[in-house]
C-alpha cells in the first residue's frame, strides 16, 4: 500500500462515504440491495472480509465488500476514488479481502463486472483475474 493511505475493516459508519464513492464510480451498479440496512446485514454476516482505504486526512478513498457462501468467495463494489487511482489502493483492498477469504477456507473467488466496464475489466485482468465467458449470470427478484 502506498502511503499516505491506510486500510481497515469496513464499518457501517463508513456507509455514507462509501455510497457516495459508489455513486461516483463508473461500473458500480447500485440497487435497493445497497441500502444502509442491507449493507449492515451484509457486514454482520461477513465480518472481517470487507475493507476501506482512508487518506491520511481520514477521507474514504476506496472500498471492497466481500462475502462467502461456504464454498467460494465473492467481491463487490471494489471502488477507488478517481483522484486516488493507480497507487495500489484497489490492489491492496482486494489482497486483504482475498487473504481473509482464504483464512475461511475459500479456494476461489468471483467478482461480477458490468460487461461494458472496460476500465474495470482492465484492472481485474492486470491483477491476475480471468474472464469466464462460459458462465451466464441469471437473476430473479425474491
Amino acid at each position: 500500500m502506498v502511503a499516505p493511505y491506510g486500510v481497515r475493516e469496513f464499518r457501517i459508519s463508513d456507509y455514507d462515504a462509501a455510497h457516495t464513492l459508489w455513486e461516483a464510480s463508473e461500473g458500480i451498479g447500485l440497487s435497493a440491495a445497497d441500502s444502509r440496512e442491507n449493507i449492515q446485514s451484509f457486514l454482520k454476516h461477513n465480518s472481517g472480509l470487507s475493507f476501506v482505504a482512508q487518506s491520511e486526512e481520514g477521507s474514504l478513498v476506496g472500498t471492497v465488500l466481500a462475502s462467502c457462501d461456504g464454498r467460494r468467495g465473492f467481491l463487490y463494489h471494489c471502488a477507488v476514488d478517481r483522484a486516488s487511482r493507480r497507487q495500489g489502493i484497489g490492489r491492496e483492498l482486494v489482497k486483504r479481502s482475498i487473504a481473509a477469504l482464504a483464512q475461511r477456507g475459500m479456494r476461489k473467488c468471483h467478482i461480477f463486472v458490468i460487461a461494458d466496464n472496460e476500465e474495470g475489466k482492465q484492472f481485474w485482468r492486470k491483477i491476475g483475474w480471468e474472464e469466464r465467458t462460459t458462465i451466464l449470470v441469471m437473476s430473479k427478484d425474491v
